[in-house]
């Protein structure tokens, strides 16, 4: 395990201590786990390139109405 050393305001270190105390933890458990859904988190530009492809594709589809679809997949179950 590492160790390192990073500057933050001093009061946004009293939070994350007073974060950590809540929640019965340290406050490298609590960075930690901070930074990795931080690292987990899609990027911006990849989610908006994925919405407008999603956007052209349904553009193809032309009109429906999503409860038909819903109810004819429903009615299509055993």
């Amino acid at each position: 395990m590492a160790k390192v050393m990073i500057s933050i305001p001093d009061e946004l270190l009293a939070r994350v201590d007073a974060e950590a105390r809540r929640r019965m933890t340290t406050r490298s458990g609590l960075l930690a786990l901070a930074i990795s859904r931080e690292l987990e988190r899609r990027d911006a530009e990849a989610v908006d390139k994925a919405i407008a492809r999603s956007a052209r594709r349904f553009r193809k589809a032309g009109p429906f109405e999503a409860a038909d679809l819903v109810r004819a997949e429903r009615d299509s179950r055993p």
